[in-house]
């Protein structure tokens, strides 16, 4: 192995290097190098520090930028969130004032309607009321009509009575006799027609007690029409037309006969539609039998039950009567006050047909009244509960939206004032 050399920069020669020569060199250039090195390492150290340091620097300035950079976005976001909720909650004020409106026209509409029908029923009480009213005053009215014409009954059979004791006192033998024959006649024919009613059915004994009225009639009031009641017309047994001396009509009296062991009530209803459809002034039952209580005659819901012998007093005293209402009524032409039309008017044939139809007509009047009344009331509960039903849920609306927005929600006094109702209630 040849043996490294070096040249020498000044005169070029080349000198070989023996460990003797080298080794002082390469001493020397092993510490200039290892210094070199190690300042190297030093300066290496040096810039890995400062670049540490520098790291150090940079991530604390990049954590206080994140800080900041994180702090920045959420006061936005808080921004960015109260905005939005004030929008939010100023759209859901709103939609909740629309819709307010709407459910508090709707419940303005419901009362107007529940007032109207509410007046209605006050207007539908008010006429019930009046005609209540008046319907009492006819009744007293018609109290006091049958009060007069059964004390002039009373007055009238004692009238006649004493007339007749007059009548026999003073009247010609020739006269006592025709009536003796005439009342032995009838009692004859009166015999004869028992006689074949006791033989016959129940129904020839009815038809004779019609045939011995048609003759009590007949005979004691020869002025007046005395016919028997058309089969097939209208019910009754004898229609008694009665007249003054002049022959003029002042009235009529329908008659019914009835001999039977058992009385019926339902006659007077019957004998009361009989009388409209004869339009005759006063109708009559003459029967065997009476309702309990009454000895010889009584008037009954307008119609005069007798028994037979008491026929003729009655039917003298309904014939005067008659005859002086019609009287009363002719000098009363062209010259009537205003009391004494009230009283023909009361007097009148037409005057209990007239009271009749208005309570039958008040009757249903009243059953429809009493229906709408009900449907009416149904009604107004139900839309009560419709009323309770929106307004419970405005507020609970309204409560959820309080929830929400909280304070920035504006109050509205009226549901403020009925959810502390409802609190304080529960």
């Amino acid at each position: 192995m040849s043996e490294p050399t070096i040249i020498c920069p000044s005169c070029k020669t080349e000198i070989k290097l023996t460990e003797s020569l080298a080794a002082p060199l390469i001493e020397s250039t092993k510490k200039q190098f290892e210094e070199k090195i190690r300042l190297k390492d030093k300066e290496i150290y040096d810039k890995e520090n400062a670049i540490r340091l520098k790291e150090s620097e940079l991530k604390e300035k990049q954590q206080k930028i994140d800080e900041q950079i994180s702090k920045q976005v959420q006061e936005q976001l808080k921004i960015e969130r109260t905005t939005i909720s004030k929008e939010e909650a100023s759209k859901a004020k709103i939609a909740f004032e629309t819709e307010l409106d709407k459910k508090s026209k709707d419940i303005f509409d419901l009362q107007e309607i529940l007032k109207s029908r509410d007046e209605k029923l006050a207007i539908a009480q008010k006429a019930e009321a009046d005609f209540i009213k008046k319907q009492r005053e006819l009744d007293d009215t018609k109290r006091e009509m049958e009060l007069t014409i059964e004390k002039r009954i009373s007055e009238g059979i004692d009238q006649a009575r004493s007339m007749a004791r007059q009548e026999i006192e003073e009247s010609l033998n020739l006269k006592i006799r025709e009536k003796e024959q005439t009342i032995s006649s009838m009692q004859k024919q009166i015999e004869d027609l028992k006689r074949k009613a006791e033989q016959g059915s129940q129904q020839l004994q009815g038809e004779a007690q019609e045939l011995a009225i048609e003759s009590l009639l007949q005979t004691k009031f020869p002025f007046d029409s005395i016919e028997p009641v058309p089969k097939g017309e209208f019910g009754g047994d004898v229609i008694q037309q009665v007249k003054n001396s002049t022959g003029q009509v002042c009235g009529m009296i329908l008659w019914e006969s009835k001999r039977t062991k058992n009385w019926s009530d339902s006659w007077i209803s019957k004998l009361k539609d009989d009388q409209r459809a004869a339009k005759a002034e006063i109708a009559v039952i003459v029967s065997q039998t009476l309702p309990q209580g009454i000895d010889s005659f009584e008037l009954i819901n307008g119609v005069w039950v007798t028994h037979p012998k008491a026929a003729f007093p009655v039917a003298m005293v309904l014939r005067q009567t008659l005859l002086e209402v019609s009287l009363a009524r002719n000098s009363a032409t062209g010259q009537q006050t205003k009391m004494e039309m009230v009283y023909d008017y009361l007097t009148g044939p037409r005057f209990r047909q007239r009271v009749e139809a208005i309570v039958d007509a008040f009757s249903s009047m009243q059953t429809d009244l009493e229906k709408e009344r009900k449907v009416i009331m149904k009604q107004w509960a139900k839309r009560s509960e419709q009323i309770e039903r929106v307004t419970s849920a405005t507020i609970g609306m309204y409560g959820d939206l309080q929830g929400i927005a909280g304070k920035s929600l504006q109050e509205i006094e009226g549901l403020e004032l009925r959810s502390l109702g409802s609190s304080s209630e529960k």
